[in-house]
Parts: C-alpha cells; sequence; structure tokens
C-alpha cells in the first residue's frame, strides 16, 4: 500500500505532568521525524480551551513547524471558519506561502463559533452496511449525537470568547468562495470594489474542505473542485457519507479534475499488540472528557486512566471512538488501514496518534511508516 500516501494530523496534545511548551518543542520533533520516515504531510488542527490540547492556531504552528522542515507539506486540518474572516485566513496562510512557497495545504472547517444549522440523519449510501460492518469489514459504528455538546455552557462560551460581540458568521458556502476568489486576485465585493489579498493573492495553497458527513462541507468541497478530508477518527458512523456526498458532488476544477478524498484514522502502533494496547490506555478517558463536554484533559498516562471507574453511560459515550481506533503491532495496524482505504476509496490516509509519553508517539509513527512502505 506504499502507493497510498501516508499524512500525520496533529492537535498538539500535552501530556498530564507536563506542559503547553513542552507539547510545542515535542510537535517540532515529531514533524522533523515524521518527515524523516516519508509522511507527505503534517496537519494541525484547531481546538479551543480544551487543557489538554495546545494546537490553538494551526497557522502559528504551522509557521514554526515549516521553519524546522524542509519537503513535508504542512497545513490546517482544519481552520475553522466561524470565528474569523475570509480576508485574515487568506492574509495568514498567504504570509507563511511567501517564506515556504508550495508547501502548504490550506484545509477549511466549517465549526467553531458557527451557530449549528440542521441537523439531519443518516445520508443513504452505496456502501452497504450490515450488522454495522462494509462487506470488507470496516466497522461503521452507530451515529453519535452531539446535540449535548451544542449545548453546553462551555461551548457557548468558547463562542462568546472567539466572536466579537454581535458578530455574525459569514455563511460557509459564501466564506469559501471568498477565499478562492481572494486566492486568485478575482475578488469583488457586491458594490463592485476589488480587493487584493497582498500576501496572500496568488499563494500557492492547496484548499482543502474537510468534513464529518456529506451535507455543506461535503458538498461545499464538491462544487468547487476541492480536495475533501473526511473524518473516520472523529465521526466513524457517517465517514462514507461524506467520502460518497463529496464525490457525487464533485465538479472539474483547474485545479483538479477528478474527487480527491483523505481519510483520518486515530493509531496507536507497538512492537506487538499488547504493547500497543497498554500505550492506548489513556485514550477512552481523554475522549470521555472532550464528549462530556468539559475540553480534553491532558493525556493520562495508562496508570492514571485505570484509576477511572468507568460506568456504563462512560462506556456508551465513547464507545464509537474506541472500537475504531487502530491499536496493535504494525501488521495488524497495517491491514486496518487497508480495509479503511479500500471501504471508503481514500486517495490518502491521515493518521493521528496520541499516546502519553512522546517517545511512544514517535515509534508508533514509525512503525507504521516501516510497514506500510513494505507493503
Amino acid at each position: 500500500m506504499s502507493g497510498i500516501p501516508l499524512g500525520v494530523l496533529d492537535l498538539v496534545p500535552v501530556s498530564s505532568g507536563s506542559t503547553a511548551a513542552e507539547a510545542l518543542h515535542r510537535t517540532i520533533d515529531l514533524a522533523q521525524q515524521t518527515e524523516r520516515f516519508g509522511y507527505t504531510r503534517y496537519w494541525f488542527a484547531e481546538h479551543h480551551l480544551n487543557p489538554g490540547v495546545a494546537g490553538t492556531s494551526p497557522a502559528v504552528v504551522l509557521a514554526l513547524t515549516a521553519s524546522a522542515t524542509s519537503t513535508i507539506r504542512i497545513g490546517s486540518g482544519a481552520v475553522l471558519l466561524g470565528h474569523r474572516t475570509a480576508l485574515s485566513t487568506v492574509e495568514e496562510f498567504g504570509l507563511i506561502d511567501a517564506l515556504h512557497p508550495g508547501r502548504l495545504d490550506l484545509g477549511l472547517g466549517r465549526s467553531g463559533g458557527r451557530p449549528p444549522g440542521k441537523t439531519t440523519g443518516p445520508l443513504p449510501t452505496a456502501t452497504p452496511v450490515v450488522d454495522g460492518r462494509t462487506p470488507n469489514g470496516l466497522l461503521i459504528p452507530p451515529r453519535f449525537s452531539f446535540a449535548h455538546l451544542l449545548g453546553s455552557p462551555r461551548i457557548a462560551l468558547q463562542r462568546h470568547l472567539l466572536q466579537q460581540p454581535n458578530a455574525q458568521a459569514q455563511d460557509y458556502g459564501e466564506q469559501v468562495d471568498d477565499i478562492l476568489a481572494l486566492l486568485r486576485g478575482e475578488y469583488r465585493s457586491a458594490d463592485g470594489i476589488e480587493a487584493h489579498a497582498v500576501p496572500g493573492e496568488g499563494a500557492e495553497l492547496q484548499v482543502w474542505i474537510l468534513g464529518s458527513s456529506g451535507g455543506e462541507s461535503a458538498q461545499v468541497a464538491g462544487r468547487n473542485g476541492l480536495r475533501f478530508g473526511a473524518n473516520y477518527h472523529v465521526s466513524p458512523a457517517t465517514v462514507l457519507e461524506a467520502a460518497e456526498g463529496y464525490r457525487a458532488a464533485f465538479q472539474p476544477s483547474e485545479d483538479l479534475d477528478k474527487p480527491y478524498v483523505s481519510v483520518s484514522a486515530d493509531v496507536v502502533v507497538g512492537e506487538d499488540d499488547a504493547t500497543a494496547r497498554e500505550l492506548a490506555t489513556g485514550y477512552g478517558l481523554w475522549v470521555r472528557s472532550i464528549r462530556t463536554a468539559e475540553g480534553a484533559i491532558p493525556f493520562p498516562s495508562p496508570e492514571q486512566a485505570r484509576t477511572h471507574a468507568w460506568t456504563d453511560a462512560d462506556r456508551t459515550l465513547v464507545a464509537d471512538r474506541v472500537d475504531t481506533q487502530f491499536v496493535g503491532s504494525p501488521g495488524r495496524v497495517a491491514d486496518r488501514l487497508e480495509q479503511l482505504q479500500e471501504a471508503t476509496g481514500a486517495d490518502e490516509l491521515i493518521i493521528t496518534t496520541i499516546t502519553h509519553d512522546h517517545a511512544d508517539r514517535v515509534r508508533s509513527y514509525q512503525l507504521l511508516a516501516e510497514e506500510w512502505q513494505r507493503r
């Protein structure tokens, strides 16, 4: 499977007992190491008010990473457009592209301060799912409801702190259109006034849309002929509808003549299955902190995680994420990634790995890269 590229998605996790500064230094090291291992791209997610996640500004962190690396593509996975403007986004990434031309991915997401849109049920997919499995055996768990998160006081506070008073988020599709127009140098206001973002205009960016369903994000990516990232690691229940919805909506563009999909996976690789399971022990408790809307806690050590008294409600809350995390020896995890790629038709895979110890995280990426290149 070495023909299918592997990339990295980094949340800049803070381990228990460490600091955000240490997490940032470890991120720079991981980017350098994964570049050497042969990973294609290195993306940063955007999260706010999470004690266990230091990746609050993808643009800032990737600018630092760009200076510490030389060949790996770098980018956002994703910039959250709900609390920023098209111009600020183009100018930020234009600044980085001016110093590191041709290496930047601008991944755009619709969350983050944007009022929730109309919710829909599962969309039909061409791939049959029987008893929670695709024909090749990939687990597609029941759909998880995020309704309780949208109504949480912490999420409301985040929205309040990220947006100017009385500000309204721009329509997502219109905002993406404005970003593309500014990059091309074709922006015109409703009154016909030109705007030129310098730096930014003409930047050599690959623009991606990231989404978790076949809804608005997939449609915007498809009609604009952009690359699309589907999130199996965030919303495994909807990965098929996301990929298929994008492909159905796709229209060729100057940049892309056919659909191009990346799919993310949460992975922990060890020398053997038992070692990998031990390294992944803290994952469930970490996901629980996110799903209860308290915000991601510093990633716990296996010893700390084992002290948690799990309830049935806890287990239900995290089941879809824990059951779809790929944990094991290099061969076992590579087999499951092949299964994911086959079921979704992914053109590449984006790997996100969190362990308490930095050396174990680096080693996980190394073991996976070595196994993938043998296939």
